[in-house]
């Protein structure tokens, strides 16, 4: 039985309402945005024309959190299993979880002006590949777990009792090094702490119970109803935390969900149940990503337009409808996107899913238009306490 509860917690919801929105914008009934279709294939082009320069044998990974570990050419999961040897399958399989969870919900947007020092390798890494390296040595330096003897893992206590200073410590933030929403981001581990059974970890176990066969969109699912409550957000149904999902007047019951980072965290699940024998099915399922670097390729694009210039110099919540209106015109525009830029590659989607055009792909082209124009910084400024963007 559908419910308005687990509309909003689908995939199909999320996509029905966001067509909807784009449906309207391109009747110019959005008070926020016009759309030019006619720029969608330049938009393809420039997603294809990078994707082959990355990838030129086009055998891309799935857009996840474990490419942000790779940062720099160093293979920062063979040191992981390293230090994991000895450890079962199963364990291994846990701690993969465990450091991804943590890690993702450490992923909303830094701010311009903070970076990490990696020292055995000497790399300087900013934004995401430096929230990345910086919470997987946080991880295995045995931050986020409550026994000394057992650090690589992040349990229920240790993520319950995780200090803001410890974090900010481990981020190497200082007054000159400034991390977006610290406080937040520690607040965050601490809600995950409370909501977890032991440890994110066991969520491989819940999903492989059955079998070896797991669907992406049972992965988002046993996510948002198993960690709901971590997000503080004024969007609740009876009482239910909804998470990523905000008010817009024009789609059905006036919510638009969006769950980016619960369908960020799942896309980087997706491997390390593969590594541990999964077969993951359903990766279309899931929607793209609407973040700034994706929203910003359309909008870098000229596919969407702002009604009013001016507003690319305000400031605006993600509760704004034109934010909202924003993610939601993402996620509909990247999967009319998708086709066409398989097109150009001459590949159909089993071989090229939506994980990896992600990757090639959308995120890459929007964060380089954005380096291009505005020394890396989005196109629309968004307040953020790290937990959203």
């Amino acid at each position: 039985m559908t419910t308005p509860l687990t509309e909003l917690r689908s995939t199909a919801g999320i996509r029905s309402r966001a067509r909807l929105l784009l449906e309207r914008a391109r009747r110019a009934e959005s008070p926020w945005f016009t759309v030019d279709d006619d720029a969608l294939p330049a938009a393809a082009a420039a997603v294809a024309e990078l994707t082959t320069q990355r990838f030129p044998d086009l055998r891309i990974p799935f857009h996840s959190r474990w490419r942000h570990f790779e940062a720099g050419g160093v293979d920062r999961k063979g040191d992981l299993d390293r230090l994991l040897d000895g450890s079962s399958d199963a364990e291994r399989a846990r701690a993969y979880v465990d450091l991804t969870v943590v890690s993702v919900l450490l992923d909303a947007g830094s701010g311009p002006h903070w970076s990490y020092h990696e020292a055995n390798t000497g790399q300087i890494l900013t934004r995401s590949e430096g929230l990345g390296v910086a919470s997987l040595h946080a991880f295995t330096a045995g931050v986020f777990s409550s026994d000394p003897a057992r650090p690589l893992q992040a349990d229920a206590d240790g993520l319950a009792t995780l200090d803001t200073d410890q974090l900010a410590q481990a981020f190497q933030v200082t007054p000159d090094n400034p991390l977006v929403g610290v406080p937040s981001r520690a607040d965050l581990l601490r809600r995950l702490g409370a909501a977890v059974d032991r440890r994110p970890g066991t969520l491989f176990d819940t999903l492989t119970a059955d079998g070896s066969a797991v669907a992406a969109h049972d992965v988002l699912t046993a996510l948002l109803e198993s960690l709901s409550g971590i997000w503080l957000t004024d969007s609740t149904i009876d009482g239910v935390p909804l998470g990523d999902c905000w008010r817009h007047p024009a789609v059905s019951g006036g919510w638009m969900p969006f769950h980016k980072l619960s369908q960020w965290l799942t896309y980087s699940l997706l491997e390390p149940l593969q590594w541990a024998g999964a077969e993951v099915s359903g990766l279309d399922e899931l929607t793209g990503l609407p973040e700034y670097r994706n929203g910003g390729l359309f909008l870098d694009t000229g596919v969407l337009t702002l009604r009013n210039p001016g507003w690319s110099a305000e400031k605006w919540s993600v509760a704004d409808e034109l934010v909202v209106e924003w993610r939601a015109l993402t996620v509909a525009l990247i999967d009319e996107l998708a086709p066409l830029v398989r097109g150009r590659l001459g590949v159909d989607a089993a071989a090229l899913p939506l994980a990896c055009i992600l990757e090639g792909g959308t995120w890459a082209a929007g964060r380089r238009l954005a380096a291009q124009r505005r020394d890396g910084l989005p196109p629309l400024s968004i307040l953020s306490d790290g937990t959203v963007f």
